[in-house]
């Protein structure tokens, strides 16, 4: 082999080795090459006779051209033939409709002779219905069509003899069925009235048939109110029903107008096609809105109600106080006339929600495009808004308004004036009495189904409360809890003067201090139940309102909760005015009583002997007195003021109590025999949880730990209680307050209290 033949690779080698391992991998390859020829060789009997089956199809192959080029031309020929047949198809049906038209046009006629000739009879038999069936089917036929027809000729002309004759016809009928409908009217034929209703849309007259329809409807309806009106005017005062009598005159009109539309809205449809109820309605409604007005006309001059609104609004808004007095309207008559307007205010909105009702289902089916949808009822509820029924009620609610306003605050100061108080009741009589008006005047103003005089009601409650009653509380609570001090005995015997002079009778200082100290109480507990019944008000409101609006509420929903948030509102107020009293009470009266007692346990020594020991557990110097003097301090509100209230109050005095003891306590200095201390702690705490409901072992956790520290044997046992060793108690001291107190100790060293690790 010649050397530029052998690989570089090889040539590079040089160690044995090196050649060896090369040798390896050439013999490794080559057998690899020997593997892969001896799978070749094994595949080539397979492929032998893949290449006889070959060549055995290849003489078929030239068959099957030969079978598709006939195929071909075969598909050439039919797509051919289709396409001639096609167009000779459409000839045919060209010829079709030709000769279709030709017929109708021959129908045509023939229905045009059989017109005239059928109204010529049914009009000398004076059978309308089949007279303008007859003209309803010369209606229908295309008049341009038939002349086209028959161009010329006797033909010609007798087909325009027939036009001519139909549409005299029609125009006589015309006038003949307008003629028959008012004379059915007139005589009050209902059934001829329908008859010739139905006939008014053959005659391509629906408009006219409409307004002829609506105008007798509302002479039905006219006549029939006016009898009811006529009626209601000759009631006795003294029957049951002479307080709602025009609201039953408004319910009976209502009720007969939607009578009539629930009666003639399937015969309107079947004759006159959907979407002509509005139509129908417009007209009703002007009927109905005169009717109405003339009730109302009648309701507002029986009832005297322009003089009763100039009253009122002179009583709310003068200022002179003679005029007042003389001419002040007892709210008590006014009840009646708020309830007859609710009443003709839920009455009208039940009748407009019907014929809302009806409109839009009307105004459906007609439109099924949204935004057509959409727009008709938009433009119907513009309408509504603004038909003269609608605006006279929201101008009658306006003024119910301001007199429901009137009742309510002077019925309020009524209650005021009237409060009283009786023995064994922790509230007066003020507090019960005005959330019961305010509710009454409310719940009547959601009977009236109007959403504004609902909320307007409600803003006018919440502000008389706020205004007139939480104004009068505060007043009280203001001028303080009387205790008999030099400078309230003075003041309070100069008012004790000026009231006896104008009472007429002496009343002592004493009498009126104890008066003004029950009043004090009183209110407090008033406050708590004013701020308890706010919530309730508001709870009981938001169901009714959900109750009468809630087909509505998606609408109204934030106005609503605004004006009953102002109730919450309110409740809380209540509650501040409380909180304030009690702040006063307690460091007024109770703070000024129990702080010395407090003090008194610095006259006590805790650095005591053995034998003071043993004389304090036999003769206790300190807590006993504390608790009995502390009980007889709050014994005297517990029987005045609300349960809930003197938690409240003993909670305040716990407070104090503890802080005061805490500080006392650090100005003590206690021995090992400190262990009475928290005798005494325990004493008072088993005290003051019996007093109140309230938990107020919590309150005394800072004063515990002081006790368990005292009573440490030594300094290093801090470290049993402190920081890992705590376990599941939470330190309330911090170390400088642990090292103070562990100095109260007098056995105790600074030096061992200073290297304390805390």
């Amino acid at each position: 082999m010649d050397m530029d033949d052998i690989p570089l690779d090889i040539k590079n080698l040089t160690t044995l080795e090196e050649i060896e391992r090369r040798f390896q991998q050439v013999r490794k390859e080559e057998d690899n090459q020997f593997d892969k020829l001896d799978v070749i060789l094994q595949g080539q009997g397979l492929l032998d006779d893949q290449m006889k089956e070959l060549t055995n199809i290849l003489p078929s192959l030239e068959t099957v051209e030969s079978d598709l080029t006939h195929l071909c031309g075969t598909i050439k020929f039919t797509s051919s033939l289709a396409e001639n047949i096609s167009s000779k198809v459409k000839l045919l049906d060209l010829a079709k409709s030709q000769v279709f038209k030709a017929i109708q046009r021959v129908d045509d006629i023939l229905d045009l002779k059989t017109c005239t000739d059928g109204v010529k009879e049914a009009m000398d038999k004076k059978d309308y219905e089949k007279a303008a069936a007859n003209i309803h089917r010369y209606l229908c036929l295309d008049e341009n069509v038939i002349k086209q027809s028959v161009n010329i000729g006797s033909e010609s002309t007798s087909i325009n003899a027939s036009l001519e004759a139909l549409k005299n016809a029609r125009q006589e009928m015309s006038r003949v069925v307008s003629e028959q409908f008012d004379i059915a009217v007139q005589s009050g034929n209902e059934a001829d009235v329908e008859k010739f209703f139905k006939i008014f849309p053959w005659l391509k007259m629906e408009d006219e048939g409409l307004a002829k329809f609506s105008t007798y409807l509302s002479q039905e309806i006219a006549k029939s109110t006016s009898a009811n009106l006529k009626q209601a005017l000759n009631t006795e005062s003294t029957h049951s029903r002479y307080n709602l009598v025009f609201s039953d005159i408004l319910t009976l009109l209502f009720e007969g107008i939607a009578r009539t539309i629930e009666k003639q809205q399937p015969l309107v449809e079947t004759y006159y096609g959907p979407g002509k109820l509005f139509a129908l309605m417009k007209n009703v409604q002007k009927e109905c809105d005169k009717q109405a007005h003339l009730i109302m006309r009648e309701f507002l001059k029986m009832r005297n109600f322009d003089e009763i609104e100039r009253l009122v609004r002179q009583s709310m808004f003068t200022s002179s106080k003679k005029m007042e007095e003389n001419r002040k309207l007892d709210p008590r008559k006014l009840e009646t006339l708020l309830n007859e307007i609710t009443v003709i205010s839920s009455r009208a909105e039940l009748y407009v929600r019907f014929v809302k009702r009806r409109i839009k289902a009307d105004i459906e089916i007609v439109y099924p495009n949204k935004e057509e949808r959409e727009e008709s009822w938009l433009d119907f509820q513009k309408w509504i808004k603004n038909c003269d029924l609608s605006l006279f009620i929201h101008n009658v609610i306006s003024k119910y308004i301001i007199i429901e306003e009137y009742y309510m605050k002077e019925s309020i100061q009524k209650a005021i004036k009237l409060d009283y108080f009786e023995e064994g009741n922790f509230t007066s009589s003020v507090t019960d009495d005005i959330f019961f008006i305010l509710r009454q005047c409310i719940k009547r103003s959601i009977s009236s189904s109007s959403i504004d005089c609902v909320c307007a009601i409600l803003n006018q409650a919440v502000t008389i409360l706020e205004m007139d009653f939480k104004s009068m509380l505060k007043k009280t609570i203001d001028n303080g809890y009387f205790t008999g001090g030099v400078l309230d005995n003075i003041s309070l015997a100069y008012n004790v003067m000026q009231s006896s002079f104008q009472q007429g009778k002496l009343q002592s200082v004493d009498e009126k201090t104890k008066d003004n100290q029950q009043l004090f109480l009183r209110t407090m507990n008033n406050c708590e139940v004013s701020s308890e019944h706010s919530l309730v008000l508001k709870n009981s409101l938001d169901h009714d309102i959900n109750k009468v609006f809630h087909q509505h509420l998606d609408l109204h929903k934030a106005k609503f909760e605004s004006c009953l948030a102002d109730l919450s509102s309110l409740s809380s107020k209540f509650r501040s005015i409380l909180e304030m009293a009690l702040t006063e009470l307690h460091g007024s009266v109770l703070k000024p009583e129990f702080r010395p007692l407090v003090s008194n346990f610095l006259s006590v020594s805790h650095n005591i002997t053995e034998d003071d020991h043993d004389n304090y557990e036999a003769n206790d110097p300190w807590v006993e007195e504390f608790i009995f003097k502390l009980q007889n301090l709050l014994n005297r509100f517990q029987s005045a003021l609300l349960p809930n209230i003197f938690d409240q109050l003993v909670s305040y005095v716990v407070n104090e109590v503890v802080i005061q003891l805490e500080k006392t306590v650090f100005k003590s200095s206690f021995n090992r025999l400190a262990l009475f201390f928290d005798k005494e702690l325990r004493s008072l705490v088993t005290y003051l949880t019996t007093a109140t409901s309230w938990s107020v072992r919590d309150r005394f956790s800072r004063l515990n730990q002081i006790s368990t520290i005292l009573n440490l044997d030594a300094v290093q046992e801090i470290d049993d209680y402190w920081g890992q060793n705590a376990g599941a108690l939470t330190w309330r001291l911090t170390p400088a307050e642990v090292r103070v107190v562990l100095a109260l100790r007098v056995e105790f060293k600074m030096d061992e209290i200073r290297r304390l690790k805390l």
